[in-house]
């Protein structure tokens, strides 16, 4: 029982839990979640925790919701209560059940007020994930890997025990762990890592590979640790001001900085908008910081921009220089209206029946629609479902050869569920598609400064 008796130096070291804590846990039915539910429940020494076990089947392969009869044996068995839950259509990415997945784990963790969700992810995970970010070319923060502690309640306590040890200690314990097959499919990026290049790169190149990566995942860690204890205060001295938005800074000072520090702080600040910087994208905003003329703004993501001003640089939202206005369909039937976003004016008229699509016209199903239908801005993070699976709007952009000042003037079409439905001229979901003869919500959506003579338009009354 080494392993039982690590595990709870480990947890008691660390802190993680508490005398009366509820905790859940996510439970797949493998190896390494089973592994983790017995070591909670059985090692001696822990702390008295309410332990609940949560399972969701992804719906993935046919056999799926015999996994969920399997976990729900085990936490019997083991005397915990299960919760278990259902994607509501077959998901078809690693992407889209890891975002299903730990949805459902953070409504359950909220219903039965758990201090924690806790995975069963292990050390070789992490090193698959480090290798897999590096030929992704990551920077320095990606190769940190795996974090032990995510908001808003996620914890991974078995992040420094192998794969084979766990093994192990499973084996010894007579515990029959659930096969998944799709964790031998191919289509899967990490698959591939763990099946193929990682043993490859072992038995071929480096021995120590796993090993090699873990100790890069924790050398990234300590130089992480190292900028942050360090940014608070630069961030402090440049800040002029900053209020819900809208940050203003010393442009002299942060230019007085090494081009590494003034790249860090650009993304720092980006960041607190709720903005992610990338590589090019930090190399452009650089340039505009020293070459950029007062009065004129640079595109940092979605809406988010930085604006010269004489001596200062404003990170604000477009909304913040009076660029955006959303509009709202509050239900069915026949309208126009206006808006603006990115300083552009868009009209957009509505009805209910039939017509042909365009890039500037769409039809929507109203089985299943929920209003109100809003009119506005494209934002960090929002998402779109293709007929291939969910997708970030920026990648959405980036396919479709849509450059960052077009960007911040497009318009997204979104429903009362936040599902953004269409990008007009751009793309639309696959969401809501109405049959050929079906009436439907017709959108017409276009840009007050170009006159077209799409027949489509004609189309909606």
């Amino acid at each position: 029982m080494g392993l039982a008796n690590d595990f709870a130096g480990h947890v008691l070291g660390r802190g993680f839990f508490s005398e009366g804590d509820r905790i859940l846990v996510g439970v797949s039915g493998g190896m390494d979640s089973l592994a983790l539910l017995h070591l909670l429940r059985f090692s001696p020494g822990l702390p008295a925790t309410e332990l609940v076990v949560a399972h969701l089947d992804h719906r993935m392969r046919p056999e799926s919701d015999a996994d969920a009869i399997w976990v729900r044996g085990w936490a019997t068995a083991w005397g915990l209560e299960c919760r278990l839950g259902q994607a509501e259509t077959g998901l078809s990415s690693e992407e889209e059940a890891r975002s299903a997945r730990y949805a459902f784990f953070e409504r359950e963790r909220k219903a039965l007020r758990a201090r924690w969700v806790l995975t069963g992810h292990h050390a070789d995970d992490q090193a698959e994930t480090i290798l897999f970010r590096i030929v992704r070319g990551t920077g320095l923060h990606g190769l940190e890997g795996i974090p032990e502690k995510r908001a808003p309640g996620i914890l991974r306590p078995l992040l420094p025990f192998t794969r084979d040890r766990l093994s192990e200690y499973v084996d010894g314990a007579g515990i029959r762990p659930r096969v998944d097959t799709s964790n031998e499919d191919p289509r899967f990026a990490r698959n591939i890592i763990r099946n193929e290049i990682l043993p490859r790169l072992e038995s071929a190149v480096a021995p120590g590979a796993r090993r090699s990566l873990l100790r890069l995942g924790r050398i990234a860690r300590r130089e992480e640790t190292a900028w942050k204890s360090i940014l608070e205060d630069l961030v402090r001295d440049l800040v002029i001001e900053e209020e819900d938005g809208r940050i203003e800074i010393n442009r002299q000072e942060f230019l007085g900085h090494d081009e590494a520090v003034r790249a860090r702080l650009l993304r720092e600040l980006a960041a607190r908008l709720g903005a992610t910087l990338g590589e090019a994208g930090t190399r452009s905003a650089l340039a505009f910081t020293s070459a950029g003329v007062s009065g004129h703004e640079h595109p940092i993501a979605g809406t988010v921009r930085l604006v010269r001003s004489f001596d200062r640089l404003i990170f604000c939202h477009r909304s913040d220089l009076g660029g955006d206005q959303t509009f709202d369909i509050e239900g069915l039937g026949d309208g126009r209206g206006s808006f603006l976003v990115g300083g552009r004016d868009w009209s957009v008229t509505w009805s209910l029946g039939q017509g042909r699509v365009s890039p500037w016209v769409e039809r929507f199903s109203v089985s299943g629609l929920e209003f109100p239908i809003t009119l506005r801005a494209w934002r960090s993070g929002d998402r779109m479902r293709r007929p291939y699976g969910s997708k970030k709007l920026k990648k959405i952009f980036g396919e479709k050869r849509v450059d960052l000042e077009e960007r911040s003037r497009a318009p997204v079409v979104v429903d009362g569920r936040e599902r953004v439905l269409w990008i007009p001229g751009v793309a639309r979901s696959s969401l809501l598609l109405p049959g050929v003869e079906d009436h439907a919500l017709m959108l017409s959506v276009s840009p007050v400064e170009v006159r077209r003579t799409d027949e489509a338009v004609a189309d909606v009354p």
